[in-house]
This record gives C-alpha cells, sequence and structure tokens, in this order.
C-alpha cells in the first residue's frame, strides 16, 4: 500500500494533548503524522494526498462486546429477521412468516430471529402455535436476547425428541408439558445450541452469512469489534474472513468458559492486528427481557410482562443465577494464572454482587489487586453506584449496554420495574463518574450495529420513542465518544493500536456526515452518518469484500454452523 495523507474538513483525534487535525499521514497502513497539511507532507514527502470530502474523519468505531460470526449466520439470508427494529408489531412478524413460507424451498428449514415478547406484544410462541403456523415443515424462532429459542413439533419429530426428550442441561431449560414431553420452547445458551446447531448446516453458506454480518457492523462505522461467545471452530471462519481483500473488521476474541480449551493460548496466522484471542467469557445470569436476571427487587405484574410471560412470584432472584461461586472461582482458577482477561455477563445487581465477590477473591489469590488485569463487567443494566466505585476500586472495566435502554427504556420504568429501578437502568453517569474505564456496546445481534445511537442514548437519555428516564444518569459527548473509541480500545488491551489517532497506531478511520461537537445532542442520530470506513489508510470496498467471500470453498466452512450443545457450568 502506498504513502497517503488524508484530509477532511476536521479530523477528530481523540488524543487529548491534539484533539483536532487537517490530516493523516499514513505509510504501511500505520499512522505517521497528524496535524497540519504541512506537518504530513514533510513527515511523507511525496505522498498522495486524498481529499476525503467528508465533514468529519474520526477513529474507527471499537465495539467491545459483540458476536460478529455467530451473529451473521443466525441473523443474515436464509434467515430472517423479525427483529422488533424490522417488525415492530407481531402483525409485521406475521407477515414475514407467511412471505417465507411462500417463497422458499418447502424441504429447507425456518428460521426466524429476533423475537421480543416485550416489543413485539405476544407471548412466546410454542409448539401448538407454530405448528398452526407451519404445519409439518420444520420451524425455529430465536429470541432477540440470545436467551430463548421456540420450535415446532416438525423439528422435534426430526430430533427425535417426541419419544426420546433430552434431559435439561446444566443452567438451562426446555419447557415441558404436563407429561414431561416437549413443549416447544427453551431457555439459555445449551438449549438454545442444542435446539439450532444441527439446523444451521442447512441454512446456506456460514462464511457468506458472517461476511454480510461483518460489512453491516462496517456500514455503522466499526472498525475493531470482539467476539465474546468465542469457539475454537470458528478460527478457520475468522482467518478466511480476514483475509478476504477489504476485511472490514479487526476482532479480538473472548472464549466462552465451558469449552475444553477455554484457559489454552491461541494463535492466528492473521497476525495480531487483526485476530487475538484476549479472554475468557461466561454468563452469570440472563436476560431482562425473559425474566431470568438475578436481581433483589421484583418484575412488576402488569400487561407487559404477563404478555411476555414473565411471573413476577418467581422470576428474578437468587435462582437466576448460572453459577455457583464454587463453580467461578473452579473457571478463575484455571483462566487466571495463563493471563486471560476475564469478562463477565452480569444484568442483575445479585449477578453484579457474585462476580465482584468472585472476582475480588481470584485476583487476591492470584496476586492481582493492583495490577493493570482489565477483568471486565458486561450489560450491567441494574447496576448502582456501589457496583461501579467497587468495580473501579478493583480495576474492572465496565462495558454498557445503552440499547437495552434505547429500545426497552419506556418499559423498564414502570412497565417491567418500579421506577426507582427501571428508571436508572443502564447509568451511565454513575459508572463514568465512579472512574471505572467504561465503553459501550451493541452486543450484535441483539440490537443494530449502530454505535452512534449508543452514544445519542448516553448523552441524553432518550429511549426510541423520545422518552428520557433517569436524566441525571446522561453523560457529556466526550465520554460517550470516548467508551466507544479510545476507552473501549482500552478494554480490548488494543488501545497501542487503535481508539484514537497517533503516530505509531493502525490508521483506521470512520467517515462522517457532521462534526458530532457541532450538533445538537437531540440530532446526533438524524444529523450524523456514517458513509464509509478506512482500515490501515485504505477505504473498504464492502462489495469486493462479500464477493470474494462468496466466491471461497464453501464446504471448508461448513463447520461453522456447529455449535457445542454443553452446559454453561
Amino acid at each position: 500500500m502506498g504513502d497517503v495523507i488524508l484530509t477532511a474538513t476536521t479530523i477528530i483525534t481523540m488524543n487529548d494533548s491534539a484533539p483536532r487535525a487537517q490530516a493523516v499521514a499514513v505509510s504501511s497502513g500505520r499512522i505517521v503524522a497528524v496535524g497540519s497539511l504541512d506537518d504530513c507532507r514533510a513527515a511523507l514527502p511525496g505522498a498522495e494526498v486524498v481529499d476525503t470530502g467528508v465533514a468529519a474523519l474520526a477513529p474507527g468505531f471499537v465495539e467491545p462486546h459483540g458476536h460478529p460470526l455467530i451473529s451473521g449466520i443466525a441473523t443474515q439470508a436464509p434467515a430472517r429477521s423479525i427483529a422488533p427494529w424490522d417488525c415492530p408489531s407481531w402483525d409485521d412478524v406475521q407477515k414475514v412468516f407467511a412471505d417465507a413460507s411462500a417463497t422458499s424451498d418447502a424441504q429447507t428449514p425456518l428460521w426466524f430471529a429476533g423475537y421480543d415478547a416485550l416489543l413485539h406484544g405476544h407471548p412466546a410462541p410454542d409448539a401448538a402455535e407454530l405448528d398452526e403456523i407451519f404445519g409439518d415443515r420444520v420451524t425455529v424462532v430465536t429470541d432477540n436476547s440470545g436467551h430463548g429459542v421456540y420450535f415446532n413439533s416438525a423439528l422435534i419429530k426430526r430430533y427425535g425428541w417426541d419419544s426420546n426428550p433430552p434431559a435439561d442441561p446444566v443452567a438451562s431449560n426446555y419447557g415441558r408439558n404436563a407429561d414431561g414431553s416437549l413443549n416447544g420452547q427453551g431457555f439459555e445458551l445449551p438449549v438454545v445450541t442444542a435446539v439450532t446447531g444441527p439446523l444451521l448446516a442447512q441454512m446456506g453458506d456460514p462464511l457468506t452469512s458472517a461476511a454480510m454480518y461483518f460489512a453491516l457492523m462496517s456500514r455503522g462505522g466499526y472498525t475493531s469489534t470482539s467476539d465474546m461467545t468465542y469457539d475454537p471452530k470458528f478460527a478457520s471462519g475468522y482467518e478466511a474472513l480476514a483475509a478476504a481483500p477489504s476485511c472490514p473488521l479487526r476482532v479480538s476474541m473472548w472464549e466462552m468458559s465451558i469449552t475444553d480449551s477455554f484457559w489454552e493460548p491461541t494463535s492466528f496466522a492473521a497476525g495480531e492486528d487483526w485476530l487475538t484471542k484476549a479472554g475468557v467469557k461466561l454468563w452469570t445470569d440472563g436476560s431482562p427481557w425473559v425474566g431470568n436476571i438475578a436481581i433483589s427487587f421484583p418484575y412488576l405484574d402488569t400487561e407487559t410482562t404477563r404478555t411476555a410471560g414473565i411471573d413476577p412470584a418467581t422470576a428474578g432472584g437468587v435462582d437466576s443465577m448460572n453459577y455457583s461461586r464454587e463453580q467461578l472461582d473452579a473457571i478463575l482458577d484455571r483462566a487466571a494464572p495463563a493471563g486471560w482477561q476475564m469478562a463477565f455477563h452480569a444484568n442483575g445487581d445479585l449477578a453484579l454482587d457474585l462476580a465482584l465477590d468472585a472476582y475480588e477473591a481470584a485476583l487476591d489469590r492470584h496476586h492481582l489487586l493492583g495490577s493493570d488485569h482489565r477483568w471486565r463487567l458486561e450489560h450491567c443494566g441494574a447496576g448502582t453506584r456501589e457496583h461501579f466505585d467497587r468495580a473501579a476500586r478493583l480495576g474492572v472495566h465496565v462495558s454498557l449496554a445503552p440499547f437495552q435502554y434505547y429500545y426497552w427504556g419506556d418499559l423498564l420504568d414502570g412497565d417491567i420495574f418500579d421506577h426507582e429501578h427501571g428508571s436508572r437502568w443502564a447509568a451511565f453517569n454513575d459508572a463514568v463518574s465512579s472512574g471505572a474505564c467504561v465503553s459501550l456496546h451493541n452486543d450484535g445481534s441483539v440490537s443494530p450495529p449502530t454505535p452512534v445511537v449508543n452514544i445519542a442514548t448516553a448523552v441524553t437519555r432518550r429511549t426510541r420513542a423520545g422518552g428520557v428516564h433517569g436524566a441525571d444518569q446522561a453523560i457529556t459527548l466526550d465520554q460517550a465518544w470516548r467508551a466507544h473509541t479510545v476507552d473501549a480500545a482500552r478494554t480490548l488491551r488494543r488501545e497501542h493500536l487503535i481508539g484514537s489517532l497517533e503516530v505509531g497506531k493502525l490508521a483506521d478511520l470512520v467517515e462522517l456526515t457532521a462534526d458530532p461537537w457541532t450538533v445538537d445532542p437531540g440530532a446526533l442520530i438524524d444529523s450524523v452518518k456514517v458513509t464509509g470506513t478506512w482500515l490501515g489508510g485504505r477505504r473498504i470496498d464492502l462489495d469486493e469484500f462479500v464477493s470474494a467471500v462468496e466466491g471461497a470453498d464453501t464446504a471448508a466452512h461448513a463447520h461453522l454452523a456447529e455449535r457445542p450443545a454443553k452446559g454453561c457450568c
């Protein structure tokens, strides 16, 4: 790649010592100068000057908590999206059901991704309802949260589960009729993977589906992401994607603690600039949208929760923990000596208590207190200032999920939880004020890959419908932008490579239609659009990328459709 100097109306560096620039000079994919055009010409004499013509260039967005490969396989064609942002109502969902049935091969299983009882306003489907809609055609519907799956009698028969129903894996369960037979519902990762895994191989080319999701993330402005459900069998797929021309994403991996090798080192032929294993991931509780997060306060008994099948008498509480303290200790004792960065999914306050207790004890046992370990807490929807203060004292990073508030915030405050707890869901200000390193994420495919929407949500506390709850939990634009760039890079242990535009770092940038600091905060989503991304000083051509992947040997990647059906513990 030749030397190049990029210019724009303004360049946002996210470097506190020089926050704005006129030009960026790039050689061999690395930044060699940032400043005036004269500075950059002096650093790279004879380099081509490329005026991007955009209002602003900024560091590419960093997704600290994603699932890009499996999100592509599970949500891109031939799967059909019924997520609430694509199908706002149950009537819209039924139209997609009808179209898929009428326009696809009757022998191919149907997969619909993104059902949400709360936002669709319809109870979770079971085998009886899906049988009425799809008859004897094998059909599966996955919950948008990733923590639920719904399937019909045809699938039950195909798997032989009509005569031999499976037992419940650890930390998950199948819905059952009074006689013990399956009712077509299941909850938590082991059951979701047991239901979906055998179908994925029949759903087309998984690598192309993954490439389509990579492209979707790039259109949102992401240049780096993470896989928080990495399994070693994904390695060849990630290698193939990284090797394709115009690959738009660098990926950091957190291996699931349910694999047989989560503590072992991993290297990638693409090199650490593109692919790296960073740590180990597990789930202390479930999803707020299906009623299985570990909270000390109750779900409300409302029409919304009743429609979603959430029973306040049984939902939440300590029974929603996926692990005992002893199980967490065993995993930490296996991973900590290997130097892995731990990441614990924790939505409820009790789950956060458990995670922090386990972290503090393990950090002490392994003499890591006061070190730069950067262990992580994910989502933290019900997190309090006390949780975040404790995380900061322990050196634990916090990654928050603005989309939970943006899409569900109006229901959280008064329909799902009481005002005290629901209004302050995703407490951005408490987290930032604690001094912990805070990042923002989309958790794709649980929400669309839209970092600008995340930033706007954290700055305005405005939901998708325009509601404002817990206004005191808003943060500044600078804090929010850092949480999706340089601070997210810190959480990935990649701040020496990405997150800001500084000499020596990779030249990864995003093009914006407006300077966000000149836009009214309430207009960020409408005014600040992404028009393209650059990696290593080269503008990404998404058509080139997807076409190259489509032309690859699909047989070599069929195994990507397989997922382990193990217990979470």
